[in-house]
């Protein structure tokens, strides 16, 4: 049996976890589950506390209080993101965390070796599992354990700007080779235009690429992790885009900036590589574009593939502090179930479900107005069921992902390559890991 160690952000709450003989088995259930959970024999009204950034959250969460009311939940937006953990990191060692809370699923690990999350396969939870997108539902399950219900998803597609490719005659690319000649080409005709951006500080973005081309950053090897932040596929995603980079054919701006925004707006970029909920970023920050956009699968390694990756999503999840923790999971899988709940998600958020019976929701099968009347969303119904269900986070993800963002910074500054920040950042998390007690092989 292998134990986890603690995260990087929990450094300040290994002493206390330790004297607490808080582990959890990388391969099978928790070694233990005891606490209040066991049981809950409360039988006047409940009150649960439930945090979330989603847009909508609130009103899905007031729809819960009123059809539901021996159970009312109260919530709140602390912030999301490392603002969120956090907080709730300092909730986990105070033994005060919310009932439930959002996290996003490349978290995951890090929550789970605490053994503060309830497994919610005692409330019932794994009837749900074939209602999931199935890569999802692996976000969330260790074992026999299931310690999360999934959210939302964010498979990958090419944004890109109809009216441009159509005016500079490029065709639109169906593998990686053709949209490095469309960069090229589209350069040439417009010296102001570029294909894309790469944003350095987005290791999330960088990821979803990774994945798609088959990358694993961690596995498990028998009694312990296996890293591998620069493994070829890695690399070849790496090299791929210094080449862009190299020969000045893309951008690289920090994304979800004004300039960033202005781009989007302007044409100074013809397309974005993203997820469902970037359909709303763009309708709302580039509204003079209406009717100029399209979305295209995902461009392949090799033609003929139909392969994808991920960038976003997240679950509910219930903290073993709980009083109520049958109410509480029975709140958890309601929020990300109930077709009322999501659809006010969806309206707020532009959030894509993970409960496929979602997928078919009227909010998502329409046509869309501002993408020339594309169906969108029937494009991402087929993409999420192309991201390969066996990607393994690791249990040190936000440090990863503040080095990548690190590296690729110096690399697009001509510091370094991509390439080499991979390898950098492979060797501080090998390193980082077993400070923390974490064995570790590469």
């Amino acid at each position: 049996m292998q134990f986890f160690s603690s995260s990087p952000r929990m450094r300040h709450l290994a002493s206390q976890f330790a004297m607490l003989g808080i582990i959890l088995a990388l391969i099978g259930p928790l070694a233990a589950c005891g606490g209040s959970n066991s049981s809950d024999t409360s039988t006047g009204p409940v009150n649960l506390t439930f945090w979330s950034w989603i847009t909508g959250a609130d009103k899905a969460v007031a729809l819960w209080n009123q059809t539901h009311p021996n159970i009312h939940v109260k919530f709140s937006n602390v912030g999301s993101g490392p603002v969120e953990y956090d907080k709730l990191f300092t909730g986990i060692k105070a033994n005060n965390e919310p009932d439930v809370a959002q996290v996003e699923f490349q978290v995951m690990p890090t929550f789970e070796t605490t053994g503060a999350l309830v497994d919610l396969a005692p409330y019932g939870a794994g009837a749900l599992k074939d209602k999931f997108v199935p890569w999802t539902w692996k976000q969330d399950t260790l074992g026999g354990s299931i310690y999360g219900i999934p959210g939302d998803t964010g498979p990958l597609a090419l944004y890109y700007r109809a009216d441009l490719f159509t005016k500079y005659h490029i065709p639109v690319p169906t593998t990686w080779a053709e949209y490095a000649e469309d960069a090229a080409k589209l350069h040439a005709a417009a010296p102001n235009t570029f294909i894309t951006d790469f944003p350095p500080k987005q290791p999330g973005w960088f990821t979803g690429l990774e994945w798609q081309a088959g990358a694993r950053m961690f596995t498990i090897d028998g009694q312990s992790w296996k890293v591998s932040i620069n493994n070829p596929q890695a690399q070849q995603v790496a090299s791929y885009w210094q080449d862009l980079i190299n020969k000045k054919l893309i951008k690289t701006e920090p994304d979800f900036a004004d300039g960033w925004f202005h781009d989007l707006q302007s044409g100074a970029v013809a397309t974005w590589i993203t997820a469902p909920w970037g359909a709303g970023i763009i309708e709302q920050n580039a509204p003079k574009t209406a009717g100029d956009w399209r979305v295209a699968p995902i461009p392949q390694w090799e033609a003929g593939q139909q392969v994808d990756g991920n960038w976003g999503g997240s679950s509910n999840v219930v903290f073993k502090s709980t009083q109520h923790p049958k109410e509480a999971a029975e709140f958890a899988q309601w929020f990300n179930t109930n077709q009322g709940s999501m659809e006010l998600q969806i309206k707020g958020n532009a959030l894509y479900p993970a409960y496929q019976p979602l997928l078919d929701s009227s909010l998502l099968s329409g046509s869309r107005p501002f993408f020339g009347d594309q169906k969108i969303f029937d494009l991402f119904k087929t993409a999420s069921t192309q991201v390969d269900v066996s990607f393994q986070w690791g249990p040190t993800m936000e440090k990863v992902y503040s080095d990548i963002g690190d590296n690729f910074a110096n690399a697009v500054n001509g510091q370094s390559t991509l390439g080499q920040g991979l390898n950098a950042v492979q060797q501080s998390t090998i390193n980082d890991m077993k400070k923390q007690g974490f064995s570790v092989s590469s």
